[in-house]
């Protein structure tokens, strides 16, 4: 970065004697600071283009020996800054200049840092490691950003500003080529620091206050009632896949995830005020106490795998496995759909719960969702079938 010193007259401001104010304009950054020297000349003694006062003279050498000392001054600030700050401003330039003392500026990637180490703190507490691992991850990519669109090491706090979101955004896309719904993650994860900042009064307002996320629109994938029928029917000759077969059911019929099933314990396995079997565990990824009542089918699971000496109800391989193998039982039954963990949660509560009219509260209780919000944000499609089903079979009855 490069800084430009330019001196230059106020011709509107000419009083009695015929001389009008000399001032000067510090440029750097694309931004600049104007300012009075405190130096007067005649109008017609300047000479812009040689930025002195000509012809010479002793009124106009004094000015052009005061001009050199300013511009000197300047440039003596501008390389304290250069040696001693990470990043800094046209107004940190004159305030060196004039001998005053510079407010401490804080950085994006300084908040950022600052915010880290204070989820650090909770991890173990009320916040995953995995969780964590996200917010970095980000800080990692706004620390690219910066680096890719301005080329210096970090960018100040107070000049963020609603284009910086923008270009952000456009850099993920095509530098980091996230998705959107990924993108959206990434963004929301950003503003927290900035929000925190905004709380310690390092900003006057929101920057990011007008920024509005694009949205995406998510198909819900799940088993329909015959595909779940065929696979639960379906015996396979390889006990792996047998195995991987019957966690992905007992999903299916249960709704927890993948590190739910894995940590799945006796334990947990609990009877209920209304006698019934209940599984109550936390929710891996809220920390939220679910509770959710085995079903027959999810019974017949359990009765098959737990009569081991193990504290597990099953003992399941490994993530990247499991989807492995669930990769190869799909294309066999010929269900054409990506199954996962995911794909057995949505089944649990589209097919399972939703297509059985259980309502939509519970199945978000059941879920474990932290909010309704999010239950019928993803599953309000799922309803309007089923409506559309039921609507059907009446008009059917009353032609």
């Amino acid at each position: 970065m490069k800084i430009t010193i330019r001196f230059y007259i106020d011709k509107t401001k000419i009083n009695k004697k015929g001389i009008c104010p000399i001032l000067c304009r510090i440029t750097y950054n694309k931004s600049r600071k104007e300012f009075s020297t405190g130096l007067f000349i005649k109008p017609e003694y300047w000479d812009s283009g040689h930025q002195i006062a000509a012809p010479p003279n002793d009124e106009n050498n004094y000015i052009n020996t005061q001009l050199s000392l300013i511009k000197s001054k300047i440039n003596k600030a501008f390389l304290m800054l250069q040696i001693h700050e990470n990043s800094f401003i046209v107004e940190d330039i004159y305030m060196l200049y004039k001998g005053k003392k510079i407010a401490k500026e804080h950085s994006v990637l300084e908040v950022f840092e600052s915010y880290l180490n204070m989820l650090k703190k909770l991890i173990g507490i009320d916040l995953k490691q995995v969780t964590w691992n996200k917010f970095h991850y980000v800080r990692n990519n706004v620390k690219s950003f910066i680096k890719w669109k301005y080329k210096i090491n970090d960018f100040p706090l107070k000049k963020l500003t609603l284009q910086f979101l923008i270009d952000f955004e456009y850099y993920l896309k095509v530098q980091e080529n996230q998705k959107q719904i990924t993108i959206n993650k990434s963004i929301q994860r950003f503003r927290k620091p900035i929000k925190v900042a905004l709380s310690k009064g390092y900003l006057e307002r929101d920057p990011f206050m007008l920024y509005k996320t694009k949205n995406v629109k998510t198909e819900i994938v799940f088993l329909s009632v015959d595909e779940l029928e065929t696979l639960e029917k379906h015996q396979f000759a390889q006990s792996r896949l047998q195995l991987v077969k019957d966690w992905f059911v007992f999903s299916c019929y249960t709704g927890l995830a993948y590190n739910e099933i894995k940590n799945l314990k006796k334990e947990h396995l609990v009877k209920g005020f209304d006698g019934m079997s209940w599984i109550e565990m936390i929710r891996e990824k809220t920390q939220k106490n679910i509770a959710v009542p085995i079903l027959p089918k999810a019974q017949e699971l359990i009765d098959k795998y737990a009569d081991t000496d193990s504290k597990f109800v099953f003992s399941v391989v490994s993530n990247q496995r499991y989807n492995s193998y669930l990769k190869e039982i799909a294309p066999i039954l010929g269900i054409n759909k990506r199954l996962t963990t995911h794909t057995a949660r949505k089944t649990f509560a589209s097919t399972v719960l939703l297509y059985n009219d259980v309502p939509m509260e519970i199945v978000s209780q059941l879920m474990g969702h932290s909010s309704i919000t999010i239950t019928e944000d993803s599953y309000g499609k799922v309803v309007q079938k089923k409506v559309s089903e039921q609507m059907k079979k009446l008009n059917d009855k009353l032609k």
